[in-house]
């Protein structure tokens, strides 16, 4: 059997995506690290991301942690970049969105815990 992992682990992960989501943004808006500020949050959120994300692989399998956190802010970014940045949202777009969402689905609910 395998054990259970800690749901503490799981929003550990939830807020490392969402981190990762916050570093992008201020990468995109630093234009090079040319921007102090954006700069700054995207190495401090970066940092804060990567600290949790390995917290939460002490509970979680590292290909499902992993994966998990990728898909966060894969899917948080785009949908981010459609909403303030007027990147095209078409089918096929939809589609790949919808099938990142379903990996990441079905990893947390075949994951111990």
């Amino acid at each position: 059997m395998v054990p259970a992992v800690p749901a503490f682990a799981w929003v550990l992960l939830l807020l490392a995506g969402l981190l990762e989501i916050v570093w992008a943004i201020a990468l995109k808006q630093s234009d090079g690290f040319t921007r102090m500020w954006p700069t700054v949050i995207t190495a401090v959120g970066a940092a804060a991301s990567f600290f949790l994300l390995s917290l939460a692989m002490r509970a979680i399998p590292v290909g499902t942690a992993y994966a998990i956190w990728v898909g966060i802010g894969a899917i948080g970014i785009a949908i981010f970049g459609i909403a303030f940045y007027g990147e095209t949202l078409s089918a096929p777009r939809i589609l790949a969105f919808g099938l990142v969402l379903t990996g990441i689905i079905l990893l947390k609910l075949t994951s111990p815990g």
